[in-house]
């Protein structure tokens, strides 16, 4: 399987380069405009624990700041390490001796306690720091990896369930920090931007993670150290974004009068709730791609499956801001109803196939539909966030994941034992259409109300 996997790191090797290089000289240029845009124009920064007097964006139209490519850089981090436990942890578990029940069971226990604490996580942005609840998060995220180093499943549960805390904070504190730096008239390309910086990492990690479990040097021990070392570098990177952040003075002090313990356990924030809806019913079929496609290609026969995770990364990789910009210009509630149809199509196709080429163009598919319907949601709850609670906002905006995460994984694993895998793509299909036909129905809130709060 190593030698197989050559031809793939090959490619590996060169996009990451590509991509990186064209990155480069976007930062460049778009700092030097942003010099350009503020020239003459004098502001007073206040550091990251002053969360009152934010305003709702970036005045400028620069993107590439300072702030911005240190966020994206931390995230990607922190995601890389998702990306590799993607199709590491169903295998180890299923070689422990689980089923793929308990694969979802280990899946959600992430997603369960990742939503539990995102109140208290918001709560902690907004009075706190968005900059230091992040790095708090990739912290959390590499810590409770040492407990996969107890060969048991319900370790690997308990490590994945302490990594969902973590998970909270990275999520939160860096969509409010997306929310401060977004130039307001590019919300939809910086929210592209951002999350695809987010979904990169599944270019190069999730085949790699493959490579080291097969390698003879290798392992799931290895995996599990590479792991634990990536969110510790995140954190360090995360650590510069404070002193780049610009906080003009815009917005007078907050006057919730609510007791602080119910403003704790404010589970919702309204004005982002159709948002983070939306995001669920997007993801809820994600686990079938990212985390049991490798145990129905096992089943199937197909040895070398690294390929579909570098098509389905790069395809997210450049799909995001692609779609993200062209959501700026067509609507919120096209891109969203494009993003539920590419969904229905991808599930249809992977359960009609039955050979890497077609499982490839169905996850190609099925990612291009989430890469719009992500990056336009995340831009949609930009929108509608208050500035004076941007904390709990986007930590409600980004429960959407988890649960979907969760819920999606308990579903996906209990349709598998019961109805085999194209059954379980098949209901995942139908229930991505109900999704299709509900955004259809509130297409009119979403245009109408896309730039507004209720």
């Amino acid at each position: 399987m190593t030698s197989e996997l050559l031809p793939s790191f090959w490619i590996l090797h060169r996009v990451p380069f590509f991509y990186v290089r064209d990155l480069i000289f976007k930062v460049a240029r778009d700092t030097d405009e942003g010099r350009v845009c503020s020239a003459g124009r004098r502001t007073l920064t206040l550091p990251s624990h002053a969360p009152h007097f934010m305003t709702s964006g970036n005045p400028d139209t620069t993107i590439w700041t300072r702030a911005f490519a240190l966020l994206c850089a931390a995230q990607l981090l922190g995601y890389a390490q998702h990306a590799m436990l993607a199709p590491a942890l169903p295998l180890y578990v299923t070689q422990l001796g689980g089923s793929p029940f308990m694969v979802g069971l280990v899946l959600a226990a992430f997603a369960a306690t990742s939503v539990i604490v995102r109140p208290l996580v918001g709560h902690w942005i907004d009075r706190w720091s968005d900059a230091g609840v992040m790095n708090w998060g990739l912290l959390f995220q590499g810590a409770s990896m040492f407990f996969c180093f107890i060969p048991f499943a319900g370790a690997a549960m308990l490590a994945n369930g302490l990594r969902g805390i973590g998970w909270a904070g990275l999520n939160a504190g860096g969509y409010a920090l997306l929310a401060l730096t977004a130039p307001e008239t590019r919300r939809g390309e910086a929210s592209g931007l951002y999350s695809g910086v987010q979904g990169s990492p599944a270019i190069l990690f999730s085949a790699f993670a493959l490579w080291l479990i097969a390698a003879p040097f290798g392992g799931f021990g290895v995996v599990f150290a590479v792991t634990a070392l990536l969110p510790f570098v995140g954190a360090a990177v995360g650590g510069l974004i404070s002193r780049h952040l610009p906080r003009p003075v815009g917005l007078p002090l907050s006057k919730d009068s609510t007791p602080w313990w119910r403003q704790i356990f404010r589970f919702v924030e309204r004005e982002v709730f159709l948002p983070s809806l939306l995001l669920f019913w997007l993801n809820l079929a994600l686990p079938a791609l990212t985390n049991f496609s490798v145990l129905y290609a096992r089943d199937l026969g197909i040895r070398n499956f690294a390929p579909f995770f570098i098509v389905v990364g790069l395809t997210n990789l450049l799909g995001r801001p692609l779609l993200g910009r062209l959501s700026d210009k067509v609507g919120r509630s096209r891109s969203i109803a494009a993003g539920f149809t590419l969904q229905v199509i991808g599930l249809l196709l992977i359960a009609m196939v039955a050979n890497l080429f077609g499982m490839i163009c169905a996850g190609a598919l099925f990612m291009a539909g989430n890469a719009i319907g992500i990056s336009t949601t995340l831009a949609f709850a930009v929108e509608r966030a208050d500035p004076m609670r941007r904390g709990k906002a986007m930590a409600t905006f980004s429960m959407g994941y988890p649960l979907s995460y969760g819920l999606g994984s308990l579903l996906v694993g209990s349709a598998v034992e019961g109805a085999g895998y194209v059954g379980m793509y098949l209901l995942l299909a139908a229930l991505e259409a109900v999704g299709l036909i509900f955004m259809l129905m509130n297409g009119a809130r979403v245009n109408s109300n896309g730039s507004k709060r209720l």
